[in-house]
């Protein structure tokens, strides 16, 4: 079942074009969910988009389209903060997001992403500092949205969220950045996100909850992705093998950090990794 469930995952990322985000997405819960029925979360997406679409005026413009989908997803579906456990990691499950109408921004975002594409909404991801965001790009400007209210952000509100994420631009004792200066910082962030770089956060979020949760089995599932939406970062195969090693699974974890040192063998952790595979070598069932 983990190798079907793995290998079906493998070939939705296998390109970048036509990467189905949504499809995708919904299928990483199957490591905890594995008889999920991904097409049937997809079926009740496409039914929620298709009562929207029933509601707009045949000459609908964007921000028409932008504040009929504001009012649906977040006040009538009521799709909101899962406030009383953001770490959940049900936060990230789409399914799961969709019967609670709770979650965390970017799993608020995928589902309000493809609810605004089947209505010719073309909102995109940004990968913003600590918290993904919605963009809209309209004739008059782009409009960012909070994905977890719907509301629109100024441009003042992004400068103030994104600020401390800069501090390492300039040290204490230095002059606050100029306006100008600090727009020219933020650009980078306003960038939309590819739908691999939207696996990858979401991965790396339930990467985080199970490494604080030392739950490793559930952070191996995830790292298995991780090499798959990120197969040419050889960091991502490090991550599996310490996961491996975690589990006592010895020969795995010693291919993946061999990998990792014959592709970085000048990293600033790469003394660190050839000690775990010389801790790793003194195991049962390490090669020789």
């Amino acid at each position: 079942m983990a190798n079907r469930i793995l290998e079906y995952f493998a070939a939705l990322v296998a390109s970048d074009d036509g990467l189905p985000l949504t499809e995708a997405a919904i299928a990483i819960a199957q490591d905890v969910y594995p008889d999920l029925d991904v097409q049937d979360t997809l079926t009740q997406i496409d039914a929620l988009a298709a009562r929207l679409a029933k509601r707009l005026p045949p000459d609908a413009g964007p921000l028409q389209k932008l504040q009929l989908l504001d009012h649906y997803f977040f006040r009538e579906l009521g799709f909101a903060a899962n406030q009383n456990d953001y770490y959940d990691p049900d936060n990230s499950h789409l399914h799961v997001v969709l019967d609670r109408r709770r979650g965390i921004p970017i799993s608020l975002a995928v589902l309000c992403m493809e609810i605004g594409h089947q209505i010719g909404l073309p909102l995109r991801g940004l990968s913003f500092p600590g918290h993904f965001l919605l963009r809209l790009a309209v004739p008059a400007g782009d409009v960012v949205i909070d994905p977890l209210s719907g509301n629109s952000l100024s441009p003042q509100r992004l400068l103030e969220m994104v600020e401390p994420y800069l501090k390492h631009y300039r040290d204490e004792s230095a002059e606050p950045i100029q306006e100008l200066a600090l727009w020219a910082l933020l650009h980078p962030f306003l960038e939309p996100a590819t739908p691999r770089e939207i696996l990858a956060r979401m991965l790396r979020n339930l990467r985080a909850i199970y490494t604080q949760s030392e739950r490793w089995e559930r952070l191996l599932a995830v790292q298995e992705r991780m090499v798959l939406v990120l197969p040419d970062q050889p960091a991502e195969k490090r991550d599996r093998g310490l996961a491996y090693a975690r589990l006592g699974l010895v020969r795995p974890a010693q291919d993946d950090l061999e990998h990792y040192l014959g592709k970085r063998p000048d990293a600033d952790d790469a003394e660190a990794i050839r000690q775990v595979l010389d801790d790793l070598s003194r195991r049962p069932g390490s090669h020789g």
